[in-house]
């Protein structure tokens, strides 16, 4: 008899779910960037007609070809977005099964969509698929004759049927429950709390630069876009953005008070924060721990006023190239800079001097004039 193969590397249980829900996310967000970035195409193109709803059914019969073009556009970007829960929940699976557990989970995600779940039930099929998998891996055995139907047959089958069984009739309604509950309360935030809610996760965001707290803070706020809350969102791709942007700056404007190697990453900080890559701020909180607060108090202040002023962005992107299909986008700059001015002059007070500087002063010999 031979067991056939399913996959699942020997991790702790932590480092194990942590590394699926990674590589879930990461295998999604080619999807939701490519169909983020193509509606937003769609909807500044828009803008300059002077239409504001051109995902709207009615722009398919428009006199002008191009807003029907247009309207196509937000279409296709649409399709893009809406495999971002079936992907996430495939690849979670196959982080913990894998190839045989990508149908299973995918088809999890696909109905996790459908049962009202979100992106929270989405992630529950991908861990549900991929343990029922390495289950029937683990404890189905087969004739060597037969082997090769395992990873073809069995268990993509079995694994679909099992996973469907588990989300329709066991933890579907619950989450569902849960995900609406959490959906309405956060739909319930205004002013005040709405402003402080973006400013507990710009914190989070700017607190370990893409670290477990900086992705619980992402994940949760991209979790929403799937139920059309964006608030969260907004707060967070401000803040993925604020500490490498203003960092950056630092180095340029007051290059003296920091040593020449953070002066290059200075220059990779900027550019790595105008993409979207929090990470460019790292060498700083190595160099001097102290900027972390600084780091959190920027990225607060610039995700609360951001989601405070009215900026909206419903996008999972940070980068320069996406800001301009964000709703009130001058505000949106505006904040970043805000938070990013906050940062750069607060360094100041944490990088006083070049300590390479200091030394080579010391080092000159002194001057004297010698006497006859």
């Amino acid at each position: 008899m031979a067991k056939f193969q399913g996959g699942g590397g020997k991790l702790s249980a932590g480092a194990e779910v942590k590394n699926a829900i990674m590589t879930g996310v990461s295998w999604m967000l080619p999807f939701v960037i490519a169909g983020a970035v193509i509606m937003g195409i769609a909807r500044i193109g828009a803008s300059m007609y002077g239409i504001d709803n051109i995902w709207d059914a009615s722009h398919e019969q428009a006199a002008s070809l191009v807003v029907q073009v247009l309207h196509r556009f937000d279409g296709f970007g649409g399709l893009a977005l809406s495999l971002m829960l079936p992907v996430v929940a495939g690849y979670i699976s196959f982080a913990l099964a894998n190839k045989p557990g990508i149908a299973p989970g995918m088809v999890g995600g696909l109905l996790a969509s459908s049962l009202g779940t979100g992106f929270l039930g989405a992630l529950a099929a991908g861990f549900v698929a991929g343990y029922i998998v390495r289950a029937l891996t683990t404890y189905i055995k087969l004739p060597k004759a037969l082997a090769s139907a395992g990873p073809i047959f069995i268990l993509p089958v079995g694994g679909t049927l099992l996973t469907c069984i588990v989300m329709a009739f066991v933890i579907g309604t619950p989450l569902a429950a849960l995900n609406h509950g959490m959906e309405h309360w956060l739909l319930s935030m205004s002013g005040t709390n709405k402003v402080l809610l973006a400013a507990v996760i710009g914190g989070m965001v700017g607190f370990d630069l893409g670290g477990p707290v900086n992705k619980a803070a992402v994940t949760t706020a991209m979790a929403l876009l799937a139920s059309g809350i964006y608030d969260p969102n907004t707060a967070a791709q401000v803040a993925i953005i604020v500490p490498p942007i203003g960092l950056g700056v630092a180095t340029l404007l007051w290059a003296k008070r920091f040593p020449e190697s953070l002066r290059e990453a200075g220059k990779a900080s900027t550019l790595m924060g105008l993409i979207g890559v929090s990470e460019g701020a790292i060498p700083f909180a190595l160099s001097n721990p102290k900027i972390i607060v600084v780091n959190m108090i920027g990225s607060a202040v610039g995700a609360s006023m951001a989601v405070g002023l009215g900026a909206v962005n419903q996008a999972p992107i940070s980068g320069f190239y996406g800001w301009l299909a964000v709703e009130h986008w001058p505000i949106y700059v505006l904040s970043i800079a805000c938070g990013s001015a906050i940062i750069a002059c607060g360094s100041l007070l944490v990088f006083r001097n070049a300590p390479g500087e200091a030394i080579k002063k010391e080092m000159t010999a002194p001057k004297f004039k010698a006497s006859r």
